[in-house]
């Protein structure tokens, strides 16, 4: 014998049911309405009400089939909650994802989705939420969907879920209101679930299939595809839109309403009576087309519904079930707005649920029966048990829809998963060359699970009155690496400069200073490492940087002003061709450089067109000379340097420029040598061009210039 209860919002079906080898016999039924507004869209306001309508019913059946102690019942499936939730976990640097993370982070996503639903409700915390299931809808790594984490690699894994939940208060008021009734519950269900059992078996389910039980204040949906309930919803329109239709058209008190529009189910012409009191007979017809935009409104509510469960598509079929489902013409417009054909959509009552059998031929067609017989079947075949857990100390009762795990009773403990990994240890940056690397710490351990004392994991099942203890894991530690880890394989060059030979190593600086490459970086260490490029930096790095100055046009500073002389410069050679300082080398490179000449004052003033004497040609007793005198002189840090004297490179001059005085005869003597002929007296005559002159005459190129030497006197 089976006792099931149907709790609804108008009323409480009690049902006995008989179970023979798998057959099913109902043998009792009774119907008794709220006398009070007790329930609010399924769910119990006022537990005392309720329990004094169970206690009458339990009353009548107990006189009739013997105490009743234990009832199976259901919770609306009005009251179930979906949330969407997302988790994500960094696997960079870690080896490949197990089955114990890829649970892990599951049920994490679960519990995202479980905060997510306690924010909506400020008063609520996640926890006063029992997760009845959850399915994957998405895996990922580093963006990417994948098909299955386990054994991937990466740097992050996430996973998306849809999960759905029913709240502890339903689930509690029912407990509530059952124990004041004297009765214990055997077995707890969900509505949809239980009118699911009993019309659409499992082999249905591959079939898009949906359920609408139409009760008085809602309507509950249930859609079925690939093998399995795919989503649950509610209306917040049934049947209590077309009476309060009904009552607001033809002024009648709400039962009275209620009771005619149960009668347009079963009579050509109903009889009522307003408030008033004026008795009036409506023809059926005429009385549907005055509700006719009541029924439009439910059709188009619940229609909009089912598109929106089935991802905006319209179902194969419709299954309608529940006292508001005989709503007059509903199937049809259904259809319509579905667009179905009308035997696609059909009120289906308790004679298609299979291995029923029914005495009384006028119940075999009342859909309001399909959920409380389903229920009894339901609760029976697959009932819903609480299991009591303890989880560190904590005694944890939980919702048993399906094999609970250890992960389901940390849900509904409260324990927080994120917080049970160790952390990661703590990061080092560095800078080298101006990029920021960051190395990571060591991962975090997983947390240690005991079960009775055995190790365990998320996913180990549990039973009633198990000891489960959970430790976080142990923190990372932080990261540490040598230099030489960092930066892998240096270069080495080899090359020859002058005939010399020199190993070129990387230059290695942590924050401004030489290192080592076993030194050991720490967090915010800045790490330049450089090679050299180009010749000009070989130079340098090799101390020949001497050698770049010969390079450079040869350059002196004279009174103050630099001049360059860039015909003047040394050259450089790298394998034998010709090349410049920003030219880059090779391993194996043999360099070349010729270096300056060295210039002398004489060459400097020719190529600057400095006149440093002042000539003119003369002829003397018949013979060529020139007369030189100086007009500049150059001096280096004070002291004259003659024409001949070296100059080097940047060094820093003084000309001094002297005024022109124009030759005299007597400058002649500094170039020849003057004899008295023998026999000449010591006097003379000077002579500029056949003229007679003087030793201050001024003399012009050209000139020609004497001495005639007079004779001596005879004594």
């Amino acid at each position: 014998m089976i006792f099931a209860l149907d709790i609804g919002t108008r009323s409480v079906v009690g049902i006995i049911l008989k179970e023979t080898d798998g057959q099913y016999q109902v043998e009792d039924i009774v119907i008794k309405e709220h006398e009070e507004r007790a329930m609010l869209d399924g769910q119990i306001h006022d537990v005392l009400a309720v329990s004094n309508v169970i206690l009458d019913i339990k009353k009548t059946l107990e006189e009739r089939h013997g105490p009743l102690t234990r009832v199976c019942v259901a919770a609306a499936g009005r009251s179930l909650k979906t949330e969407k939730g997302r988790a994500n976990i960094s696997i960079k640097g870690k080896p490949l994802l197990t089955h114990e993370d890829v649970t892990y982070l599951e049920l994490a996503a679960v519990q995202q989705a479980q905060m997510t639903l306690a924010e909506q409700s400020s008063n609520e915390k996640s926890h006063h939420y029992y997760c009845v299931g959850y399915s994957v809808t998405r895996y990922e790594i580093d963006g990417e969907e994948i098909g299955n984490l386990i054994d991937q690699q990466g740097d992050e894994a996430s996973v998306e879920v849809i999960a759905t939940f029913l709240p502890k208060l339903v689930v509690e008021s029912l407990l509530a209101a059952l124990q004041r009734a004297h009765l214990e519950m055997e077995a707890l269900t969900l509505e949809p679930i239980a009118a699911l059992n009993v019309l659409i078996p499992p082999t249905m389910r591959r079939l898009n299939v949906a359920l609408v039980d139409i009760g008085a204040g809602t309507s509950d949906i249930a859609i079925t595809d690939l093998g399995t309930v795919i989503a649950y919803g509610m209306v917040p329109m049934a049947g209590d839109e077309i009476t309060e239709a009904l009552s607001d058209a033809y002024l009648l008190d709400f039962p009275l309403a209620e009771r005619a529009k149960r009668d347009l189910h079963l009579k050509e012409t109903i009889t009522i009576t307003d408030i008033l009191g004026f008795e009036t007979e409506v023809p059926r017809e005429q009385m549907i087309a005055t509700i006719s935009g009541a029924i439009d409104r439910l059709a188009d509510a619940i229609s909009k519904e089912i598109l929106r469960l089935n991802n905006h598509q319209s179902p194969k079929a419709v299954m309608l079930v529940g006292g508001g489902s005989l709503t007059p013409e509903l199937p049809k417009r259904l259809a319509q707005k579905l667009h179905l054909p009308e035997n696609r959509v059909a009120i289906r009552g308790i004679d298609a649920i299979q291995k029923l059998h029914i005495n009384q031929e006028e119940m075999k067609h009342r859909p309001e029966l399909v959920t409380p017989i389903g229920i009894a079947i339901a609760a029976k075949q697959t009932p819903i048990q609480y299991v009591t857990v303890h989880v560190n100390g904590q005694t944890i009762r939980l919702f048993d829809m399906k094999q609970l795990t250890i992960g389901d009773a940390l849900l509904a403990a409260g324990i927080q998963l994120h917080k049970l990994y160790g952390k990661p240890g703590l990061a080092c940056v560095v800078t080298l060359n101006g990029q920021t690397i960051t190395i990571p710490g060591t991962h975090g351990e997983p947390p240690t699970i005991l079960k009775n004392g055995e190790l365990a994991t998320f996913d180990t099942p549990i039973k009633n009155h198990d000891e489960i203890v959970i430790e976080k894991g142990k923190d990372g530690q932080q990261a540490t690496i040598q230099l030489r880890d960092l930066l892998e394989s240096l270069p080495v060059k080899h090359v020859t400069i002058n005939e010399q030979q020199y190993t070129i190593e990387p230059i290695v600086l942590r924050n401004g200073e030489h290192v080592s490459l076993d030194t050991v970086l720490c967090d915010r260490d800045d790490i330049v490492v450089h090679m050299p490029e180009t010749i000009e930096q070989l130079l340098q790095a090799t101390k020949n940087d001497y050698l770049l100055k010969q390079l450079k046009p040869f350059t002196i500073t004279l009174n103050g002003k630099t001049i360059t002389f860039p015909e003047w410069c040394g050259t450089m050679y790298r394998n034998g061709i010709e090349c410049q300082r920003y030219t880059t080398f090779e391993d194996g490179d043999h360099i070349v450089v010729h270096e300056q000449k060295q210039r002398t004052i004489a060459q400097i003033a020719e190529a600057k067109q400095i006149k440093l004497h002042y000539s003119i040609p003369i002829i003397f007793n018949g013979e060529t000379f020139t007369l030189t005198k100086l007009i500049g002189t150059f001096y280096r840090n004070g002291e004259l340097l003659e024409e001949d004297d070296l100059v080097h490179h940047e060094d820093e001059l003084e000309f001094n420029e002297q005024k022109i005085e124009p030759f005299i005869f007597q400058d002649i003597f500094q170039y020849v040598q003057v004899d008295i002929p023998h026999g000449a007296s010591t006097t003379f005559t000077l002579l500029k061009n056949g003229e007679p002159t003087t030793f201050y005459e001024p003399l012009a190129p050209g000139d020609r210039l004497e001495i005639i030497w007079h004779e001596k006197k005879q004594l």
